[in-house]
């Protein structure tokens, strides 16, 4: 939006929160809270009683926020722990919700050896347990192959193409794309928030609450664990994050979300072709919102989700021949293409 737009939307907003509270718009303290990487805004509304709402900014023309209120309110009766919304508008794109503070999970990290980051991640594993338990994916969308397959091409349309000015495909591609989608579509179907990282996990009254949701898919069971174990902030130790998918493995088996046939080695390997697939759909949604949406501060991570990339195929030699292209053809590309000051991450074990 421009600025004049962005203005109109904000008066637009004072307006009908002050419907909602019977208050004199003139009179709201309604401050700027957060924005994302969509077109919704968040603002901060201080009542004369001390209370605090969040306020969703999200222009319908841009933005349905018909999937967030439904599935708000259907976890929020599941007992999960998501915001409880006070006001809707659809029409105009407007909502009310609970104010969680300001605490997003990533900013009580402390180091991926730091006791308190390692027990932050095991309360948002067990998070991830209750939602796949308490929210049936029957209502959602589902993740099928030509999702899996759209999100892939991101990765050489944007960030080989459009970013890289590169126009034919890596050696090997073809049969990895396959092979992702396939490993995907053979695990069981749960739900799945779909950008289960620590940004969007608030942490209010030390417990963990779920936002950004509206994308939720019905998907692979182990999408929303590498989200969070593969996401923007750590990168683990192979033996930890084995550790965690294995524990995962075996949790999910005693709640019958996987089958008790379900080796160790077979599931380890979904999930390192269900990381793989959501580094390379990462490194062209960055190389987009940069290019085509002049959204600051996404290529400084592209170097962070390469060596994700790169642990992920560690575990899939049959496709050396693309792990072998990164290694010489793209990271070096990638070096030479990042702005100064941005140093690629070191190269995977």
């Amino acid at each position: 939006m421009n600025p004049d737009d962005t203005s109109t939307r904000f008066e637009a907003l004072r307006r009908w929160a002050a419907v909602q509270h019977r208050l004199p718009a003139a009179t709201l303290n309604l401050r700027l809270a957060a924005g994302d990487a969509s077109f919704r805004r968040y603002f901060r509304l201080h009542l004369p009683d001390g209370r605090s709402r969040m306020l969703m900014d999200a222009p319908p023309a841009q933005e349905d926020s018909r999937p967030f209120v439904e599935i708000a309110r259907r976890w929020r009766a599941g007992g999960l722990p998501v915001p409880a919304l006070h006001a809707v508008d659809l029409e105009a794109g407007f909502l009310e919700l609970d104010d969680l503070g300001d605490t997003p999970l990533q900013s009580l990290f402390a180091g991926v050896d730091h006791a308190d980051t390692l027990a932050w991640h095991e309360s948002a594993m067990a998070l991830i347990h209750e939602l796949q338990n308490r929210a049936g994916p029957q209502a959602l969308p589902v993740y099928d192959a030509a999702l899996l397959g759209r999100e892939l091409d991101l990765f050489p349309e944007w960030c080989l193409g459009e970013w890289l000015g590169e126009t034919a495909l890596p050696p090997g591609w073809n049969e990895l794309r396959e092979a992702l989608i396939e490993s995907a579509l053979t695990q069981p179907v749960v739900t799945v928030h779909r950008d289960f990282d620590a940004m969007n996990l608030m942490v209010h009254d030390e417990r963990l609450y779920l936002i950004d949701f509206q994308d939720a898919v019905a998907g692979p069971i182990s999408y929303d664990l590498i989200s969070l174990l593969r996401g923007r902030y750590c990168r683990f130790p192979p033996a930890r994050f084995a550790a965690w998918v294995e524990a995962f493995r075996q949790q999910a088996i005693s709640d019958g979300r996987l089958p008790s046939s379900t080796a160790s080695e077979t599931f380890h390997r979904q999930v390192q072709a269900m990381a793989a697939q959501r580094a390379l759909k990462v490194l062209g949604i960055f190389c987009r919102l940069t290019l085509r949406d002049s959204r600051d501060g996404y290529l400084e991570r592209l170097p962070h989700f390469l060596a994700h990339l790169e642990e992920s195929l560690v575990s899939l030699p049959e496709h050396a021949a693309f792990q072998h292209w990164l290694v010489d053809s793209f990271r070096p590309a990638l070096a030479r293409r990042l702005p100064s000051g941005i140093a690629p991450a070191p190269e995977s074990p």
